[in-house]
């Protein structure tokens, strides 16, 4: 297949009905999770990323990347009329997009933002279709070594960049390398940290993983602070001006051209995304435009410069995704969930024999941006009354298909077992202040980086550390952590004024391991040392090969778990002194135990499942969530149950049939 007939062949696929109503589909479940802060691409990919199951590639990529294209451009929303960024890549459209809107300019705003973001999405996907040509013969260069050190260079960056502490993130990152070695190890065929559960031999279930780390977090935290998602009242929020924002789009057209060329570079290193990629956008404004004494006081460039980098950023994430399998952003290493859920291989594979399959990915990033755009040109200030609504009124919703998601795969009771036991670890790690997505990169790149050092180590021998590429990689990885440590010890010196905690200062929106909270971290660090010399110790009984990977990850992880361990307890001595720095805070012990509680429950899902059967469990949940947590009227719990009960007969099964667990003693309602 020539390059213009994998081109004209992407579109095809992608225009086939269903591909299309999916990724529409999409569109609008990417701009619920985008415009809901707490939530955002990364819990809404794993979310819907158990419906790919049994779906065509074209019409699993249209779905996925459906909702993934248009979540930094619904993020807008809760940036510019809550001052509250919707995902990581929003935050600096704060600096300028609030403050218009107290003003009364939110629409401007969000016509500005709607504008470029659509136009950096689209030249994003340009790009990268445009790069396949001259990457490719650079692919098919690479091999076990190369592609082994790269992935070490994506685990080194997004470790380095998440949270504070370089420690916590690396050995986060080893901690998601070492889940990845659960299960039949694929050299020697040994049985690896299976605990004698059956389910485990397969290795653990990617999606009620990712489920659990991510998205019970997020919902834990609506469901306890007991409050509607919006601080601002609906009649405080202004009207119209969605036309002069376009119109301030098309007058600093060069602004929004050069952010994208940003948004794409930045998009293609591995490990940075969404993170950094609009503040990187708004400092380049800031200092290069002309009259900048406006900007973080309501000035329309502000808005444009992040939000033209952002939506171009992830067509640049895509590039080494797709070519190296190195996922550019967290939401990167869920899309490789999909392409191993369609029996894909990243690499080569699809930049020949399947670059077709790969410019459908281009084709429903550049159409999705588009309809997404003007989805919310339209009626962006609609779409908005979401985040208005009662927190207990959305929590049931999403509970219920978080549960139901992580029972897609292969409806075993062991993914809900999963499930509850990362969720459990997700939130003490984000109240800790740990960052999460290098454990999911490091999970995802966990058996590619094992074949990959087992091959090199078979091939090369040693000799894999001497060739040039890998060279140049290694230098790279060390600049990367001298670059990460002084960047933190100039951000410490910074905040190196003692502050007192504050009750309630637990709930303020940082970014993922932005804060720093030494009682909550210490136990993590102390947990991840034992589990990291557990596993050194359980690997010595087997051969070579299945043993080097993890022994080697625990050798490093421990000592990285140690430093992040003598970071906290330095931590907590200075915050019972009273002279931590000014970022650092102590528990709110209210909060937690009300957290507890929260986790109290949906265990209890898991108990009365075992006792009553799965789908009255679930039931019997959202019942008596809306009457004791949410207090509502019979009258509303009873609307409420019946569109709950609807959806999951449909969904679950008419649309995706699923097994239901019933238990032994009673009889199965669903088959």
């Amino acid at each position: 297949m020539t390059f213009m007939e994998a081109v004209l062949d992407g579109l095809r696929l992608v225009l086939v009905w269903p591909a299309p109503g999916y990724m529409l589909l999409g569109v609008a479940i990417g701009m619920f999770f985008g415009a809901v802060p707490g939530l955002g691409g990364l819990v809404g990919m794993a979310i819907i990323l158990p419906f790919t199951f049994g779906m065509e590639p074209n019409v699993a990529f249209a779905f996925i990347l459906g909702m993934y294209a248009v979540t930094t451009t619904a993020d807008t929303l809760s940036s510019v009329l809550l001052g509250i960024p919707g995902t990581a890549a929003s935050q600096a459209t704060i600096l300028d997009g609030y403050p218009m809107a107290q003003r009364g300019e939110a629409s401007r705003a969000l016509g500005a933002a709607y504008t470029v973001s659509m136009i950096g999405g689209v030249i994003g996907a340009v790009f990268l279709a445009i790069s396949i040509p001259v990457i490719r013969p650079v692919i098919l260069s690479f091999s076990e070594p190369e592609l082994f050190a790269l992935a070490v260079l994506g685990l080194t960056m997004v470790a380095s960049l998440s949270g504070k502490s370089i420690f916590k993130g690396t050995a986060a990152a080893c901690f998601g390398l070492m889940l990845a070695t659960i299960g039949f190890a694929e050299f020697g065929g040994v049985r690896r940290y299976w605990f004698d559960q059956n389910f485990l031999l397969e290795g653990l279930p990617i999606v009620p993983y990712v489920l659990g780390l991510f998205a019970i977090p997020e919902i834990l935290e609506l469901a306890v602070r007991n409050t509607s998602i919006s601080r601002v009242q609906r009649e405080e929020v202004a009207t119209g001006g969605i036309i002069n924002g376009m119109k301030d789009a098309a007058k600093h057209w060069w602004l929004g051209i050069r952010c994208t060329c940003i948004g794409v570079y930045v998009g293609m290193l591995p490990g940075l995304g969404g993170s950094i990629v609009d503040w990187v956008a708004y400092g380049h404004a800031a200092q290069s435009e002309k009259n900048n004494e406006n900007f973080g006081k309501g000035d329309v460039r502000g808005v444009i410069a992040p939000e033209a980098a952002n939506n171009a950023m992830k067509g640049g994430a895509l590039l080494p995704t797709i070519a190296f399998a190195i996922p550019g952003s967290a939401s990167m290493a869920i899309l490789l969930s999909a392409f191993f859920i369609q029996g894909l291989e990243p690499g080569p594979q699809m930049l020949t024999d399947k670059l077709n399959i790969t410019f459908t990915l281009v084709w429903t990033l550049v159409l999705a941006n588009v309809a997404g755009a003007v989805a919310l040109l339209l009626w962006g200030s609609q779409a908005s009354k979401i985040t208005y609504l009662q927190g207990h009124i959305i929590v049931p919703a999403i509970m219920l298909v978080v549960f139901m998601g992580a029972w897609v795969g292969n409806g075993t009771l062991g993914n809900w077992i999963v499930l509850l036991v990362f969720g459990v670890i997700g939130y003490f790690m984000k109240l800790g202040g740990w960052p999460r997505p290098p454990i999911v990169l490091g999970f995802v790149l966990g058996k590619i980086m094992e074949e990959a050092m087992n091959l090199s180590m078979q091939t090369h021998a040693w000799g894999s550390f001497t060739r040039p590429i890998v060279l140049v990689i290694i230098v790279l990885i060390i600049a990367t952590i001298i670059h990460a440590v002084m960047k933190q010890r100039k951000k410490q010196k910074e905040l190196a004024e003692p502050s007192e905690f504050k009750p309630g200062e637990g709930s303020m929106i940082v970014a993922e391991g932005g804060k720093d909270c030494p009682p909550a971290s210490w136990p993590i660090s102390a947990l991840l040392v034992m589990m990291f010399v557990y596993c050194f110790v359980e690997a010595m009984q087997w051969s070579f090969s299945p043993r080097v990977f993890p022994q080697t990850v625990s050798t490093i992880g421990c000592f990285l778990a140690l430093g992040a361990l003598i970071y906290d307890l330095k931590g907590r001595a200075a915050l019972k002194a009273g002279t931590a720095a000014a970022d650092v805070v102590g528990v709110d012990s209210a909060y937690v135990l009300k957290s507890l509680y929260y986790l109290s429950w949906l265990i209890g899902i898991f108990v009365l499942t075992l006792l009553i059967g799965q789908f009255p469990s679930l039931v019997l949940f959202v019942i008596l969530y809306l009457k004791f947590w949410g207090n509502f009227s019979w009258k509303v719990i009873a609307i409420y149950t019946v569109f709950a009960i609807t959806f999951l007969l449909i969904m679950f099964n008419e649309i995706v049939p699923v097994l239901w667990y019933e238990p032994p003693h009673l009889p199965s309602f669903f088959v």
